[in-house]
């Protein structure tokens, strides 16, 4: 007799209580379902698990109904809808499906197994009324039902979290493009391929549970264990049935390697290679392909096994040699083709395969039609060339937006409960010349209030208020930004006008609010003393909270008793809650990707909006390079507007070309409107999107090229240059008003500069185009490879190593100052450059940097001055330039058009102005023992002095 002969069971001896044997029947008392005798201190105990569940479940249910209230006010109910349907759907049918298959496989091998009333304890010698197996086995039994039900709720909630992937298959877009190797739509890939992977990873899941938690350990309890240890043997019965699901993973296993396993080549990864390479290709290929036979193989020989008894032996055979074929076939006989057969010749072998990853790339990125444009090295900048280029000098950004954002928080930010979050850039079309600004929202921050109370911070201190606004080049007499739009309430100086300044939606995450209440809102603190300005909510964002039970359920939601509780709410209260812009935008498009920086939009009719860019994304192109996070595409095809006060959300379709945005389109029909829908005064106001430009220069620095030998060998890779504060091209990403080289009128452009690989000197910059028609169109601007142009790391080195700025940094720190670099700026100039930093200087202690300085540099030439004018006149050789009005060191707006004065008295009323200055420093200095700044200023009189004296016109 073979060690694998199926044994039957002994008979089971045991007997239950109340049978033939010579135990008493106890008599039978009414029982609980918990074991114990019904009465009072049963029904307390039932009482107090039903409060346990109620207190578990209410605030549950709560949050349910308070999220479709919510969806119900902003519009988006088809949102929360389709995705209770779809997960409900998939999860039951996932549910029940894996419930037959667990319990009907249980039910099968527990047949022949009676279940007693009672389970008896055995006598372990034997001699008892039962046996250990016998008691495992009706055990087994008992808990076949509830582990089936357990097991099935756990596979329905895995597969209901899959469901925007089901949906998306359903309403599925072709690409119009095709992966170069099988011929298969991209859509293929990104929309098919996913349903497929969960299908057969919740068919194999379903049969490991089967086998593993269900079938094998009743049969292991059923079973005659022999002697020897760890042999099992099984009835014929028992076998087959092992076999056939063993058989069945087996099969899955084969499908998922041919139906899955063989496109995911083309997204798999080999060093800075994406996609299928020559030994994918040409061996893993055929080899997954075996492999998948060989799957099928072993699921009969299983099968086999199992009709001549021999389970246990031939399942080691099958699935030990499919695990060391498959390490074989797809492991070591791939490398050795590898090492011998490609890499001698890597350059002719993986030439198409470089070829197909560089053009998915560039299409996935939507980097193939960047523009590219020649410029020349050589030219030499004149003052002719500055003149001509007014636009761009009168928009170099002069404040970085970590010290200005520092200067409003202790000039503008008016009471601690204010906060600003973040600074924004901008233009606007002032007096008919376009101008870039910076603009920061006055939020409200609840964490800062005075007092923490539910008064407070729900009904009396409910929002922001305001915002300020100032040219991006433009400073006062002390070094602080010049501000068109300031104070609360807000005032403006040009013609943009603040008509409806509360903000309730923004940035800070604050808690809910109720608006309207017996309690008055605070606008802004006003006069002397405690007086203030107050008013009432009377937009349309939030949900009602009259009734009793609405009341109640929000108490739940948030936690607080008060809201149920308050006489301060009326009828006509409505409950403001993800408040957050970035929260509220997801919640409503979960489907979209936002990037970090919203920003702020003031309308022609004065009211506040907020901008977002969303992005759809995928992680599973064809042969496209990836970033960190997995992802290979990305489209910029969302513009969202949150109003700042109402709080609608309204999303335009920005990239209608982009087919998962088709895809989503036809899910959420009319959710998603035409960007020709967008008011125009928004639309003027639209930018290309910071974390998009930053992913596609990025990859352009080595994707501009597309021969793919050039690409092997490396020689023409390009790097983001690293800037001074040590962030990967951190500070070399901006938005900024000028002319680009050819064009005739200035744009709000995003830039960037690169510089060749492990070199310093420049190669070239990348523009974004944000205005009108040009919306979204890049240009490369390339130097000559041969010339050398100074990157941004030279010239802070240069700027480093002159005396002039050493000695005055110098002097600045031994005065117990702080000097703070500004971030190099690069500002193109016809087809030449020159680089602006300012030099920030903030007192020890203090929290207020000033605009001291601005270093210019141009080439191999460095000039720090006060003014940006003055540097740049200093730096071509003394020129003079026609005065812009209020370009620096005043607070007056832009003047119109034609205004301009006469060179001579502007520049001469320029040197009187700073003569005033330095003298007035020099009295301040005194005046507080600062000799060092004191005979600083007292030279840069007499050198200005000096200026004037030789600028006066010969009598």
């Amino acid at each position: 007799m073979t060690d694998e002969t199926p044994l039957r069971p002994k008979p089971i001896l045991s007997k239950s209580f109340g049978g033939q044997g010579n135990v008493p029947t106890p008599p039978r008392r009414s029982r609980s379902p918990f074991g114990g005798e019904t009465g009072p201190q049963g029904m307390i105990v039932l009482g107090f698990i039903a409060l346990v569940l109620l207190a578990i479940v209410s605030p549950l249910a709560a949050r349910r109904a308070t999220d479709w209230f919510w969806y119900q006010e902003v519009g988006y109910e088809r949102v929360f809808l389709l995705k209770i349907i779809a997960q409900w759907t998939l999860g039951l049918v996932a549910g029940v499906g894996g419930f037959l298959m667990l319990y009907l496989n249980a039910r099968v091998a527990l047949r022949g197994i009676e279940l007693d009333p009672i389970l008896v304890v055995m006598d372990r010698s034997g001699a008892g009324p039962g046996t250990e197996a016998a008691l495992v086995a009706r055990l087994a039994r008992v808990l076949a039902l509830p582990a089936s039900i357990m097991l099935a709720a756990f596979m329905a909630l895995i597969a209901a979290t899959e469901w925007r992937a089901l949906v998306q298959f359903f309403y599925r877009s072709p690409f119009g493009v095709t992966d170069p190797i099988f011929g298969r739509d991209v859509a293929y890939y990104v929309f098919t391929l996913p349903v497929l992977e969960n299908a057969l990873d919740f068919a194999g899941l379903a049969l490991v549970l089967a086998l593993g938690v269900i079938t094998l350990p009743i049969y292991i309890a059923r079973a005659n264990i022999g002697r020897r240890e760890w042999q099992l043997r099984f009835e014929q019965g028992a076998q087959m049935h092992l076999a056939i699901l063993g058989a069945l993973l087996l099969a899955v296993t084969g499908l998922r390697t041919l139906i899955i396993g063989v496109p995911s080549l083309l997204q798999s990864s080999h060093g800075p290679l994406q996609g299928a390479s020559y030994t994918d290709l040409h061996m893993r290929l055929p080899m997954l392909r075996v492999m998948g036979a060989l799957a099928f193989g072993a699921a009969g020989l299983i099968l086999w096994g199992a009709l001549r008894g021999l389970l246990v032996r031939t399942a080691a055979v099958a699935v030990g040699g499919y695990i060391v074929l498959g390490m074989l076939l797809m492991g070591v006989i791939p490398a050795i083709f590898q090492r011998l057969v490609v890499q001698p010749n890597e350059l002719t072998r993986e030439t198409p395969q470089i070829g197909h990853h560089i053009a998915a790339t560039r299409r996935a990125w939507g980097i193939e039609n960047v523009e590219p444009r020649e410029l020349d090295a050589q030219r030499r900048l004149t003052l002719g060339d500055i003149e001509a280029n007014d636009a761009t000098i009168s928009n170099v950004r002069l404040w970085d937006r970590e010290p200005l954002l520092q200067t409003f928080g202790q000039i503008q930010a008016i009471r601690t409960y204010y906060d600003f979050v973040a600074v924004d850039d901008d233009r606007y079309r002032l007096n008919g010349d376009l101008r870039q600004v910076l603009l920061s929202v006055r939020e409200l921050n609840t964490a800062a209030l005075p007092t923490r109370s539910f008064i407070n911070e729900h009904l009396t201190f409910t929002h922001g208020m305001g915002l300020t606004l100032g040219p991006s080049n433009q400073v006062t007499a002390e070094g602080l930004p010049v501000l068109w739009i300031k104070d609360l309430p807000p005032t403006s100086s040009v013609p943009i006008n603040v008509t409806r300044p509360q903000i309730y939606f923004g940035e800070l995450a604050n808690d809910f609010v109720l608006a309207p209440s017996r309690q008055r809102e605070l606008d802004y603190p006003a006069g002397e003393g405690d007086a203030a300005v107050y008013s009432t909510y009377a937009g349309e964002a939030g949900v009602p909270v009259g009734s009793l039970l609405r009341r109640l359920l929000f108490a739940l939601r948030f936690g607080s008793l008060n809201v149920m509780l308050s006489s301060d709410v009326t009828a006509t209260t409505k409950v403001l809650y993800h408040r957050s812009i970035m929260e509220r935008s997801r919640l409503a498009l979960p489907f979209l990707r936002f990037d970090r920086d919203p920003y702020i939009v003031v309308t022609d009719e004065g009211h506040l909006k907020w901008i977002l860019d969303a992005y759809t994304t995928s992680d599973r192109y064809p042969y496209a390079q990836r970033l960190t996070d997995g992802t290979n595409y990305m489209r910029n095809s969302v513009k969202v507007v949150v109003d700042a006060y109402d709080g609608d959300i309204t999303a335009y379709i920005s990239d209608p070309d982009d087919p998962m945005i088709r895809t989503l389109s036809r899910i959420y029909p009319g959710l998603l409107r035409p960007l020709g829908e967008m008011p125009a005064d928004v639309r003027a106001h639209l930018r290309y999107p910071e974390d998009l430009f930053r992913a596609q220069t990025g990859l352009y620095a080595t994707f501009h090229v597309t021969n793919p030998e050039t690409f092997y060998h490396q020689e023409d890779q390009w790097q983001i240059p690293q800037s001074q504060r040590g962030v990967e091209g951190g500070g070399f990403v901006r938005h900024t008003v000028m002319r680009l080289p050819g064009e005739s009128e200035p744009e709000f452009i995003l830039m960037r500069p690169f510089t060749p690989r492990q070199k310093d000197n420049l190669a070239a910059w990348m523009v974004a185009r944000n205005d009108g028609e040009n919306y979204g169109k890049l240009v490369a601007y390339r130097f000559p490879r041969q010339s050398l142009v100074f990157g941004p790391t030279q010239i802070v080195n240069r700027i480093n190593q002159d005396t002039e700025v050493s000695r005055q940094v110098s002097l600045w720190d031994q005065g117990g100052s702080e000097v703070i670099r500004g971030e190099l700026l690069v500002i193109p100039i016809e087809e030449s450059l020159i680089y602006v930093q300012p030099l920030y200087l903030r007192s020890q202690g203090g929290r207020i940097p000033e605009l001291k300085r601005v270093v210019v540099a141009h080439e191999n030439q460095v000039a720090m001055e006060e003014t940006l004018d003055q540097g740049i006149r200093r730096l071509f050789a003394g020129g003079t330039l026609a005065q812009r009005p209020a370009a620096v060191g005043g607070e007056a707006p832009p003047t119109a058009p034609g205004a301009a004065a006469d060179p001579v008295s502007a520049a001469t009323a320029e040197l009187v102005r700073q003569a005033v200055q330095h003298y007035e420093r020099a009295r301040a200095a005194q005046r507080t023992d600062d000799w060092g700044t004191y005979g600083v200023e007292i030279q840069r009189l007499g050198e200005v002095l000096q200026r004037l004296n030789s600028a006066r016109p010969p009598r």
